[in-house]
């Protein structure tokens, strides 16, 4: 069985990334989804700004639950980011070997990011719907993963997976705007430097710079998308009022409506800014940290290839 190896160092340096910046980030990630969640009521808001929600872990000594939920998000994090980059650097792979293009065009980079990320998406949306059940819930009252699983029906795990195969326009716009960039300034770099050097590579700086200018682009088009998915998701603890709990919708539809009637237009934006926060610097970090260590993993990755193909006598004699 053959394997691609250049696709197997591409998907393990980016899932890396993408566990370390999302371990980092993890607090600020808490806060982004619990002030995304809340559904405004005859104009009662129990978080008026970002803030508030970092306050009222603090004021109720519940610090420590803004990583409720980091081992399911990692897991889930690690194991997407490994099946996207796999995908996407496959079946870019592919696309250039059967046409026999030099280059990948724009609409072709985005039909084949937008098929790695529906194959993501499937596959790992039950760990998204858990992380996010659990970063909603009452600070200190987050349950375990198997248990947040197994509430209510099977078809509850994959509550959101319609708006999340649409939001496979997010990463699709933020890989091709970011490859598109990263191809001018290492064309740049390559027209300048000298013969028989080793291949430019991004710096850290210009990496996480161009990767929070792509995830910008990708959170100002789909934003709407992406709080109706946060709001299908939340655990039902934080829709409860005065006792009385109000079961949240889990149509597109009724969210969109729902948001429309409680909270206007703008409310299609709230947290925006939040949003952009974290994922900027988290797509950022995860992009310069896989830039930074893609090498090294090609480098090991070919040395483990080495050693199993070698001989075992010639192994012994090593």
């Amino acid at each position: 069985m053959n394997v691609d190896l250049e696709s197997l160092a591409e998907a393990t340096s980016g899932a890396i990334g993408s566990l370390l910046s999302s371990t980092i980030l993890y607090p600020l990630d808490t806060c982004k989804t619990k002030y995304q969640a809340e559904a405004r009521s005859h104009g009662n808001r129990k978080y008026k700004n970002l803030s508030d929600v970092l306050w009222e872990a603090i004021s109720n000594r519940q610090v420590l639950s803004l990583y409720q939920g980091l081992g399911t998000k990692n897991l889930q994090s690690f194991i997407s980011q490994f099946i996207y980059f796999y995908g996407y650097s496959y079946f870019k792979r592919l696309y250039l070997e059967k046409s026999g293009y030099k280059s990948i065009g724009t609409r072709a980079n985005l039909l084949i990011a937008a098929a790695a990320g529906a194959v993501t998406a499937i596959t790992t949306q039950p760990l998204d719907t858990a992380s996010s059940r659990m970063q909603t819930s009452a600070f200190g009252k987050s349950k375990g993963l198997l248990k947040t699983l197994t509430e209510g029906s099977w078809s509850d795990i994959f509550d959101g997976l319609s708006i999340s195969l649409l939001l496979t326009s997010n990463p699709a716009i933020q890989y091709t705007v970011f490859d598109q960039l990263k191809q001018r300034v290492l064309t740049n770099k390559h027209n300048t430097a000298e013969k028989g050097v080793s291949p430019a590579s991004l710096s850290a700086f210009m990496a996480f710079l161009l990767g929070a200018i792509s995830k910008s682009i990708a959170t100002c088009l789909t934003y709407p998308a992406i709080r109706c998915k946060v709001i299908i998701q939340a655990a039902e603890a934080d829709e409860e009022t005065s006792g009385k709990k109000i079961k949240s919708p889990k149509t597109v539809s009724s969210v969109l409506y729902g948001i429309w009637q409680r909270e206007g237009i703008l409310g299609y934006f709230k947290g925006l800014h939040a949003q952009i926060l974290k994922t900027v610097l988290s797509s950022a970090l995860l992009l310069m940290i896989k830039e930074k260590i893609s090498a090294t993993t090609w480098v090991l990755i070919l040395a483990i290839k080495r050693y199993i193909l070698l001989p075992k006598g010639r192994v012994k004699n090593l």
